[in-house]
C-alpha cells in the first residue's frame, strides 16, 4: 500500500495502569472503565465489582487517580462533578487530589495517560493539604 501521510494515524492511545503494571492500547474515544475491565484490570474494589452502578456515574466506586495525561481525557461530566462533590467516599478520596480524581466510567480516552486504580485515602499525612501529583 502507499506510505503513511500522517505520522501516528494508525496509533492508538496507551493507558498505563500503575498498580497493575499494565499497559493497554485502546481505541481513541473509548471508555476507560470498559477497556480496563476487558483487559482484566479491576477499577472497583472487591465487593464493589458486584455492587456498582454499571457505569452510570452514580456510585463512585470506580475512582481513579490520573497521574499523567489529564489533557488527553474528556472534561468531567455533570454526573462526575456531582458525584465527586456530594458522595461521601468520593469527597474523602479527592481531598488533596481534586483535579486528578476521576470516575473511570465517565472518562473518555483520547490520548496517552497514566492511571492509578484504587487511590488511597490520606487524611493524616502531608498529602491532606497538598496535591502530591501536580498535573502540569
Amino acid at each position: 500500500m502507499g506510505r503513511r501521510l500522517w505520522k501516528g494515524i494508525d496509533s492508538m492511545p496507551k493507558v498505563v495502569f500503575v498498580n497493575e503494571k499494565t499497559e493497554l492500547e485502546v481505541p481513541q474515544g473509548s471508555n476507560l472503565r470498559t477497556e480496563a475491565r476487558k483487559a482484566g484490570v479491576e477499577v472497583h474494589g472487591t465487593i464493589e465489582s458486584y455492587l456498582n452502578c454499571r457505569g452510570n456515574g452514580l456510585c463512585g466506586t470506580c475512582r481513579v487517580l490520573v497521574k499523567k495525561g489529564m489533557e488527553n481525557l474528556n472534561k468531567k461530566t455533570l454526573m462526575e462533578r456531582i458525584n465527586l462533590a456530594a458522595h461521601p467516599l468520593s469527597v474523602l478520596a479527592s481531598i488533596g487530589h481534586e483535579d486528578e480524581i476521576r470516575l473511570a466510567c465517565q472518562v473518555q480516552v483520547n490520548g496517552d495517560c497514566t492511571i492509578e486504580t484504587h487511590p488511597a485515602l490520606n487524611l493524616y499525612g502531608e498529602n491532606f493539604w497538598q496535591k502530591p501529583y501536580p498535573n502540569k
